[in-house]
C-alpha cells in the first residue's frame, strides 16, 4: 500500500516538473463552458442592440407600425375616418351629472342661491380641468334628472337637452357659454391669476365649428335673444308635460358675452392683499374691455 502511494506521489511530481509555469493566458474557461450572444439579423439588429435591448425598448404609439414612424395606419388607410382622425384637435368636456351636482348643493360645497358656473364648481376642487390638454369645460348630464329639485342658475359649456328640462322645471335657468383657453385658465384657478396680477381676459368668439351650438335658442346658448330662449322654454315645458314657472327664484344678472367672472368686468386688476378691484382708466383699454365693443362685434 506505502509502495502504491509513493508511486502516485512520484508521478504527480513528475507531471508538475513536465509542466510550463501557470500564466494568466492559462487560467481560461473549458472549451464550451461559455456561449457566444445570440447573433441577430441584419434587420432586427438596430444600432447593435441585443435583443433584449430591443424588446424593452419603448414602442411607437397606437396606429404606427414598426419600423416605419412617418407613415401611421390611419394615413395609410385614409378610409378610416374615426381612427384617432381628430385627437389632436377634439375638444373634452368633464361630465357633471345632476346627481353629483345635486350632492354638491346637500354638502354645502355649492350655494344654490348664487349663480354657479366654470369658477364655483373648480372652487369645491371636486374637479379638475387642464385646459392645456384640450379640456373646454363641463357637460352637464341627465344623470338625476327625474329627482333633482333645486332651482338653480347655471352656466356649463355643453349641455343635454334631459339635463336643461330637468334644471328648467325645478324653476332654474341653464346658459351655455364657450371659454377660450386663456379665460378659462383664468376662470378655473382665480386666486393663482389674481396673484400674478393679471388683467381679466374677455372671452373669445367660439371658433367656426361651435357658432352654430350656441346661437341655437334649443341648446340655451349664450349668443341667443332671451325671446328665443324664453320660446324654446315654453316649448320644452309642453313637450315634457311640466309646469314652466314664470319667474326664476334667482335674481341674478346674466354675464356679458365677453365676461368671465360674476361681477367682475373685463380688463379690471384683482389685488387680494387690498381687496380691491382696478378698472382701467386708459382710453383705448376701456374701449377695447367695455361690453359695448363686444356687442358691436356679435351685432
Amino acid at each position: 500500500m506505502s509502495q502504491a502511494l509513493r508511486s502516485a506521489k512520484e508521478r504527480a511530481l513528475q507531471i508538475v516538473e513536465k509542466a510550463s509555469r501557470v500564466r494568466i493566458q492559462d487560467a481560461r474557461d473549458n472549451i464550451g463552458a461559455r456561449t457566444a450572444g445570440r447573433q441577430l439579423k441584419k434587420g432586427h439588429n438596430q444600432m447593435g442592440h441585443t435583443q433584449g435591448a430591443l424588446e424593452r425598448a419603448a414602442k411607437p404609439p397606437l396606429g404606427w407600425i414598426w419600423g416605419d414612424f412617418f407613415r401611421p395606419w390611419q394615413r395609410m388607410y385614409p378610409g378610416e375616418k374615426l381612427f384617432n382622425a381628430d385627437i389632436n384637435t377634439r375638444r373634452e368636456y368633464i361630465p357633471l351629472s345632476l346627481v353629483e351636482l345635486a350632492r354638491l348643493i346637500d354638502l354645502g360645497w355649492i350655494n344654490p342661491r348664487l349663480p354657479i358656473d366654470v369658477s364655483t364648481l373648480c372652487a369645491t376642487q371636486k374637479f379638475q380641468i387642464n385646459p392645456k390638454i384640450r379640456q373646454y369645460g363641463f357637460d352637464l348630464t341627465e344623470e338625476g334628472a327625474d329627482s333633482f329639485p333645486y332651482p338653480i342658475d347655471i352656466e356649463v359649456q355643453y349641455a343635454t337637452q334631459s339635463a336643461i328640462a330637468a334644471v328648467e322645471k325645478a324653476g332654474g335657468r341653464v346658459r351655455t357659454a364657450y371659454y377660450d383657453v386663456e379665460s378659462l385658465e383664468a376662470a378655473v384657478n382665480p386666486k393663482a391669476w389674481f396673484e400674478k396680477g393679471r388683467v381679466v381676459p374677455r372671452r373669445k368668439t367660439p371658433p367656426a365649428s361651435l357658432i352654430e351650438y350656441y346661437m341655437d335658442a334649443k341648446n340655451r346658448g349664450y349668443l341667443c335673444e332671451e325671446t328665443e330662449i324664453e320660446k324654446e322654454r315654453q316649448l320644452s315645458a309642453d313637450v315634457r308635460g311640466y309646469e314652466l314657472t314664470e319667474t326664476l327664484k334667482i335674481t341674478s344678472a346674466l354675464k356679458s358675452i365677453d365676461q368671465v367672472f360674476h361681477g367682475i368686468p373685463s380688463g379690471c386688476v384683482v389685488s387680494l392683499a387690498d381687496r380691491k378691484v382696478f378698472a382701467p382708466k386708459n382710453e383705448v383699454h376701456r374701449e377695447y374691455y367695455s361690453s359695448q365693443r363686444s356687442d358691436k362685434l356679435y351685432s
